[in-house]
């Protein structure tokens, strides 16, 4: 697949992406989901911006350029530290109506980190070590929200019937 081809289809993708975090986080019913899928809205805008800037340097017919991706790692965007946090909130309250939300965002991510990833194996140079920092990414989102699903339905399944 043509590299060009494969920043676009990204694009789009983490376009979409964004625009279910932004939609769901005003329907959610559990604080912790709600800042989760806020943080994630800011952070595909980030990827957006990322990868806008490799079809920028595409079009200037010079090779991408991962370090704008490594100084937003430095920075600590969406970081441990805060997914943690996320987490010892999530348990504080039910959020069965927001599990298949929960479930569908870490599908999405994953889907994300899988694509980037297998992306990643059809090209070389600095295209690939951009397209394998951007499946780290996902793989990273995707965990979180494994993790948030994972947790709320443990303790959704342990209550007592009705609630």
């Amino acid at each position: 697949m043509e590299l060009r081809k494969i920043y676009e289809y990204a694009l789009q993708r983490e376009r979409e992406g964004k625009r279910f975090f932004e939609e769901h986080a005003g329907r959610m019913g559990h604080a912790a989901a709600v800042g989760a899928f806020k943080m994630l809205a800011d952070e595909e805008q980030k990827h957006i911006e990322f990868i806008q800037q490799q079809l920028d340097a595409l079009d200037r017919k010079q090779p991408g350029d991962a370090a704008p991706g490594l100084k937003l790692q430095k920075e600590g965007f969406f970081s441990e530290r805060a997914a943690a946090e996320l987490l010892e909130r999530s348990v504080l309250e039910a959020m069965v109506a927001d599990l298949p939300v929960l479930r569908t965002a870490y599908l999405i991510e994953r889907d994300f980190a899988e694509f980037y990833a297998s992306a990643a194996r059809q090209v070389q140079g600095p295209a690939r070590e951009v397209l394998e920092m951007l499946a780290r990414w996902e793989t990273g989102h995707a965990e979180l929200f494994k993790s948030i699903h994972d947790k709320a339905f443990e303790e959704y399944s342990g209550m007592a019937w009705g609630g």
